[in-house]
């Protein structure tokens, strides 16, 4: 069901996936791989048939103008590459829409198409909205379900239980056809997770960077990043539940990330409370 051209040679390919919908709060995910694509100047080389995957009731065409014409652009899911990264891998982008159906095929045609390009790993991409403030970094957590690939990534165990999208759907199945894959989630303050996310797109950009050992332009991101943060904050000083809420959220994060907050500090100091209850009862 695939439309391309003539598959490019690759050198050591990495695929790297974000889909629009639901794995998607804050437009960040999406935006990451937009950005890698603009910044190295990727090529589509194929796109799915929207027929099979897409309920046009959801996702529907649009009129456009091309060259004086109307045309439709219907929704769908592109495949582009991207030959200058400047590190040790080419990279096979994927820019889609979460599908509406045929969930498993889709997933089979894509993986079907990194086998023959040699993608050697996946990385999928999401974002998600979270109870964390504007004010501190986003976090990102990455996670891979294979004992090897979290080794050679360095990234958690994944703990989440519950319903997935289609990104969770492609990184199980390429690890039951036994291809690395993980998956990198930016946590999006939920109270501002309306509007394009430029901050979540920046600290996902760096994730990815860190994970494939490569450095990439982050272009007007950081000046992006800072205007959404300020913009959040006008919106918050306009409010006095959403300031007070933020404010709570700082101090619950800023309380957690304390070194006397770990697992291990609190033990120490569970012992030293039981042995004082000891000596003063031995008195």
């Amino acid at each position: 069901m695939l439309e391309f051209e003539e598959l490019p040679e690759l050198h050591d390919p990495i695929l790297i996936a974000a889909f629009e919908g639901w794995n998607d709060a804050g437009e960040a995910a999406t935006a990451t791989v937009r950005h890698l694509a603009e910044v190295w100047d990727a090529e589509v080389i194929a796109a799915f048939d929207p027929e099979d995957y897409y309920d046009f009731q959801v996702n529907r065409p649009r009129v456009v103008t091309e060259d004086g014409a109307r045309v439709l652009s219907w929704p769908t899911t592109r495949i582009l590459v991207a030959t200058g990264t400047g590190f040790d891998h080419d990279v096979v982008l994927v820019q889609g829409i979460e599908p509406s159906m045929r969930w498993r095929a889709f997933c089979v045609e894509l993986l079907e198409l990194a086998d023959q390009l040699g993608v050697e790993a996946i990385v999928t991409i999401g974002a998600l909205l979270a109870e964390v403030p504007h004010t501190r970094p986003i976090p990102v957590t990455a996670t891979a379900e294979d004992d090897s690939v979290r080794e050679r990534y360095d990234v958690e165990s994944s703990r989440y239980e519950g319903p997935t999208g289609i990104v969770g759907v492609l990184t199980h199945m390429a690890g039951q056809l036994d291809l690395p894959s993980l998956s990198a989630w930016a946590a999006v303050p939920h109270y501002a997770g309306a509007a394009p996310s430029p901050k979540a797109t920046l600290s996902l950009v760096k994730r990815v960077e860190s994970l494939l050992g490569m450095r990439v332009s982050h272009g007007d991101l950081e000046e992006s990043a800072q205007a959404w943060e300020r913009g959040v904050d006008e919106l918050a000083q306009t409010d006095d539940e959403v300031a007070e809420y933020v404010q709570s959220l700082e101090e619950a994060q800023d309380t957690a990330e304390l070194p006397e907050a770990s697992g291990d500090a609190i033990a120490r100091e569970f012992e030293r409370y039981l042995r004082g209850r000891d000596d003063e009862s031995g008195r």
